[in-house]
C-alpha cells in the first residue's frame, strides 16, 4: 500500500465535502454533476493507495485510479456543455466514457494485447465524428465540432505513438488525459466567460491540469535528473476545487440578489425593483419630454379561486397571468407583481393615452378565456387603472395613487354591475352568483 498518497486523499476528500456543503444550497443544475466528478477524484486517489499491491488487485486498483480520473474530467465537461438537453449529447458522453475506459483497460489490464490498441484508438475519433454527422441535419454547434477535432487529433496521435518502444503506453495515457482536461478547459471557458474570480480560477486550474500531462513527460525527457515533488502535479486539482466552490458561491449570491428584486413565485420584478424602474422611466420621460403610462391591474375574485380550488392552483394562476402579461408588452416595458393579486405595468416611450388604453383593454381580453390548471378550469377578470405621466401626476408616488384610485373605481363599478345582474327583477336584492367581470378606468 502506498500510504504517501493518503494526505492527497484526505485533502481532496475535505474539499469535496466543502463543495458538497456549498452545492447543497446551490440553485445550479450542474452542482450534482460536479459533485459526482469530485467523488471520482476521491476514488482516483483512494485507488492509487492500493496500486502497489500484487496482481490482480494492484492492476485493478491502477485501472480504477486512471478510469475514475478520466470519468471525472468527462463529467466536468458534460456539465459545462451549453446544449446538454440535446439528445445526442448523452450519447456522446456514453461514447467517450466507453472509449476512455476501454483504452485505459487495455493498457493497464492486458498490456500484452497491444494490437487491441489500434481499434480502440480509432474509436476515439471515428465514433464521435459519426455521431456528429448523423445529428448534423437537426443539430450543429461549434463546440461539438471542437470536441470532435480534439478527439480526432488524439486518435491520430495514439496511432502514431502508442507502440513507441519503451514509453509508448505512458505517452498514450498522457495524451488521453491531456485531451480530456483540455476539452474540459475549453468547455468551461465557453460556459463561464463572465469575468468572475470563480470562473478565472476554475478555467486556469483546468488548463494547468491538462498541462501537467505535457509538462511532466517533457521534464522527464529533457531533464531526467530534475526532481519535482508529486504535490506540484496535484496542485491543479485543488485549484479547480477552490474555483468551483467560488463559482457556486457566486451563483448563490447572484440568486439571492435576484430574489431581493424579483417575486419568487412569478419571477417578475417585485415592488422594490418596480419603484426603481418607475423612477428611472419618469426621469427619462422628463429629459425627452415624452409620456409614460402606469397600469395597475387587480385580479377580480382571486380570493374565490383560492377558496374553491386551493392556494396551489391560485399560485399557478398568478404565474400564468404573469406570463400572459409579459408576452403582451414590449421588452422595453416592465411588468411587475406588486401585491398578492396585483400587477403593475410601466409603458415607456413612445406611448400615448390611446396606446395605454389599448394595452389595458387587451390585457383584460386575455383573461376572458379560462385557464386550464392541473385539471381545473379557472377564470378570473381584471380591473385596470391607468395614469399618464406627466398629464395625470408629476411624480412617481402621485402617479401610482392616481392609477390605484382608478383601478379601485373600476373594480367597484364591476362589482356593482355584477350585483345588478345577479339580483332578481322583483323582491329584495339577493346575490345569485358572481362572475369575474373586466373593468377599465382611464380618467376621473
Amino acid at each position: 500500500m502506498d500510504w504517501s498518497k493518503l494526505p492527497d486523499l484526505l485533502a481532496v476528500a475535505l474539499l469535496s465535502c466543502a463543495f458538497a456543503a456549498v452545492a447543497k444550497r446551490s440553485q445550479s443544475p450542474v452542482s450534482g454533476i460536479w459533485l459526482t466528478g469530485w467523488v471520482m477524484i476521491v476514488l482516483h486517489f483512494a485507488a492509487f493507495i492500493a496500486a502497489p499491491l500484487d496482481a490482480p488487485w494492484g492492476l485493478m486498483a491502477t485501472f480504477i485510479g486512471f478510469a475514475s480520473l478520466a470519468w471525472a474530467g468527462l463529467l466536468f465537461t458534460w456539465a459545462s456543455v451549453p446544449y446538454r438537453q440535446e439528445s445526442t449529447n448523452a450519447w456522446m458522453l456514453a461514447i467517450l466514457l466507453a472509449a476512455n475506459t476501454l483504452y485505459i483497460g487495455i493498457i493497464v489490464m492486458i498490456p500484452d494485447a497491444m494490437w487491441a490498441l489500434v481499434p480502440a484508438a480509432i474509436l476515439f475519433g471515428a465514433v464521435p465524428l459519426a455521431l456528429t454527422l448523423i445529428a448534423l441535419p437537426r443539430f450543429n454547434h461549434p463546440l461539438r465540432w471542437t470536441l470532435v477535432a480534439l478527439y480526432s487529433a488524439l486518435s491520430i496521435f495514439l496511432l502514431v505513438f502508442q507502440h513507441h518502444p519503451g514509453n509508448g503506453a505512458d505517452l498514450a495515457l498522457n495524451a488521453v488525459f491531456f485531451t480530456v482536461f483540455f476539452t474540459c478547459c475549453l468547455h468551461f471557458w465557453h460556459a463561464y466567460r463572465n469575468p468572475s474570480a470563480g470562473a478565472f480560477i476554475t478555467i486556469a486550474g483546468f488548463f494547468a491540469w491538462a498541462s501537467v500531462f505535457v509538462v511532466a513527460p517533457c521534464i522527464g525527457f529533457l531533464w531526467p535528473q530534475a526532481r519535482v515533488e508529486r504535490e506540484v502535479w496535484n496542485l491543479p486539482k485543488y485549484i479547480v476545487a477552490v474555483g468551483m466552490i467560488l463559482l457556486q458561491l457566486e451563483e448563490q449570491l447572484e440568486h439571492n440578489r435576484h430574489l431581493a428584486l424579483h417575486d419568487e413565485l412569478t419571477g417578475l420584478p417585485n415592488r422594490r425593483l418596480f419603484q426603481d424602474r418607475l423612477a428611472s422611466a419618469l426621469e427619462r420621460a422628463r429629459r425627452s419630454g415624452s409620456q409614460t403610462a402606469l397600469l395597475l391591474i387587480d385580479l377580480n375574485e382571486f380570493k374565490q379561486v383560492n377558496d374553491t380550488v386551493g392556494h396551489h392552483i391560485g399560485d399557478l394562476l398568478l404565474k400564468r397571468v404573469g406570463n400572459v402579461f409579459s408576452g403582451r408588452v414590449r421588452r422595453s416595458d416592465t411588468v411587475a407583481r406588486t401585491g398578492g393579486d396585483e400587477f403593475s405595468i410601466i409603458l415607456e416611450e413612445p406611448t400615448t393615452r390611446e396606446e395605454a388604453e389599448k394595452v389595458g383593454e387587451s390585457l383584460i381580453r386575455l383573461l376572458e378565456k379560462p385557464f386550464e390548471l392541473e385539471g381545473h378550469s379557472v377564470r378570473v377578470g381584471a380591473s385596470v387603472g391607468i395614469a399618464i405621466f406627466p398629464n395625470d401626476a408629476p411624480a412617481a408616488e402621485s402617479l401610482r395613487i392616481a392609477a390605484d384610485l382608478r383601478m379601485y373605481k373600476a373594480k367597484n363599478t364591476s362589482r356593482k354591475m355584477d350585483l345588478e345582474e345577479a339580483s332578481p327583477k322583483s323582491g329584495s336584492p339577493k346575490l345569485q352568483s358572481i362572475k369575474p367581470r373586466r373593468g377599465l378606468q382611464l380618467m376621473d
